[in-house]
């Protein structure tokens, strides 16, 4: 989960685009409560990267917390998806 400014200011969309660039698969979502969950699957390596970037967020974002568990990868995921 990513707490802070992380809804209207195009966070989905830069997360897509980072998660795509690290070749990572699953999805982001808002929540209801203002905050942003993604389920990242991929090589050790490339979930590093898409985290230290995601810490960042896009211009207009505030990251102030995240989250992080680290489950086996469920296979389940054969893209980056955005959902609402």
């Amino acid at each position: 989960m990513i707490g802070g400014r992380v809804q209207a200011v195009g966070f989905r969309l830069f997360t897509a685009e980072v998660a795509r660039r690290e070749g990572v698969v699953g999805y982001v979502r808002n929540l209801p409560d203002g905050r942003v969950e993604a389920m990242v699957e991929g090589t050790p390596g490339a979930v590093e990267r898409f985290e230290r970037a995601v810490r960042q967020g896009p211009p207009g974002a505030r990251v102030a917390s995240i989250e992080a568990e680290s489950p086996s990868p469920s296979g389940e995921f054969t893209e980056f998806r955005v959902r609402s």
